[in-house]
């Protein structure tokens, strides 16, 4: 017995001697705001946008291709289906929204870096996708597993970035199939801040879900969020099998997923911002609803993600005053369906630190 004991505070004396070792960085709390929120649109503004969604749905509807599965559960939902296109009911996808939560905390390998998303709390993460990256000795250049590592650990000893975020860059240096794992795989040993999994086909959400399973613990992922994710619309108004099998993965196991449409404005929405409003609404009311049909009370914020188009070139422009328009908008909209809204900030056109940038 007294060796037993020994051994207990030899263990205790080690872990102590660990933490005492161990690297960390001090992280301010995620913000709790206290200011007015900025909206731009009025009440009669919101309810015709709202109304025409719903129009949109209705009538129009959104395609589902090579998902027989999402297809039954739709048509066990109530919605007319016809081939791929799922038409609903006026107030149907609004209504399945409702089971959605309003907050959620999604936990970190440190509990003293949980974030609660949602309500009047903004947390801030690093940038999501670039393929490029500069350095002063090899300039712009495609990105590798080194730069992502740098760079989870630069998100790692900011005081003011909550979240480790996801595809901090694109490591082009791994195979597409294997790089997830990688990835994931830093974000859960170089940061104990939340991060997110991966999207880019359902057996590598599974793979991620099983990662956490390994961190966490099973019964933990199953109680609690431990990742968001990044569902993309392939706007306009079709799911494809790809992120809807990823969404399915995530919603299954009650993980969190941004429903984001992906829209350039003049291309694949309309012009204006009412117009480009009114399919985002559509777009993410439709996929937010299908992540409830999948498991209700499944953890989901509302996202957008919109630039316009030079409609003399056709190039994607980027930090506009109409996206960011489309971007308060939107807000708005998440606020009156009481859930948890994502956005982009500092998004601007420039390649390198100047006045655009700043």
């Amino acid at each position: 017995m007294a060796e037993s004991a020994r051994r207990v505070r030899g263990g205790g004396g080690a872990a102590r001697r660990a933490e005492r070792s161990a690297v960390s960085f001090e992280t301010a709390k995620f913000i709790e705001r206290n200011i007015p929120n900025f909206e731009i649109l009025n009440e009669e503004a919101l309810e015709i946008i709202e109304r025409n969604a719903d129009t949109i749905l209705e009538e129009v509807g959104v395609n589902f291709p090579d998902n027989p599965e999402a297809l039954a559960l739709w048509r066990d939902a109530g919605a007319d289906v016809t081939g791929d296109r799922v038409r609903m009911p006026r107030g149907l996808a609004r209504e399945l929204c409702k089971t959605a939560p309003a907050e959620f905390t999604q936990h970190a390998r440190n509990p003293n870096r949980n974030v609660v998303i949602g309500g009047r709390n903004l947390v801030l993460a690093p940038v999501y996708g670039p393929p490029f990256v500069r350095d002063a000795a090899g300039g712009r250049r495609y990105a590798t597993m080194a730069d992502f590592n740098k760079f989870v650990k630069l998100g790692y000893m900011s005081k003011w970035l909550h979240h480790s975020g996801g595809t901090v860059c694109e490591p082009t240096d791994i195979p597409v199939n294997k790089r997830h794992l990688d990835m994931l795989h830093a974000h859960m040993t170089l940061s104990d801040k939340p991060f997110m999994g991966s999207v880019t086909e359902p057996s590598r959400a599974q793979d991620s879900v099983d990662m956490c399973n390994v961190l966490f613990g099973a019964d933990f992922v199953q109680q609690n969020t431990v990742m968001t994710s990044l569902i993309n619309i392939n706007s306009p108004m079709t799911f494809d099998d790809v992120m809807m099998g990823a969404l399915k993965v995530f919603a299954e196991n009650n993980q969190a997923a941004i429903i984001s449409p992906f829209i350039v404005g003049g291309a694949m929405a309309p012009v204006s911002v009412a117009g480009t409003l009114t399919q985002v609404l559509a777009e993410v009311m439709a996929g937010i609803a299908y992540s409830q049909l999948v498991r209700k009370g499944a953890p989901v914020i509302f996202g957008a993600f919109v630039t316009s188009i030079d409609m003399n070139s056709g190039a994607p422009t980027f930090g506009t005053p109409e996206a960011a328009h489309i971007t308060y908008g939107a807000g708005q909209l998440a606020r009156r369906m009481k859930l948890p809204f994502r956005s982009a900030g500092s998004f601007c056109g420039s390649k390198l630190p100047d006045a655009q940038a700043a």
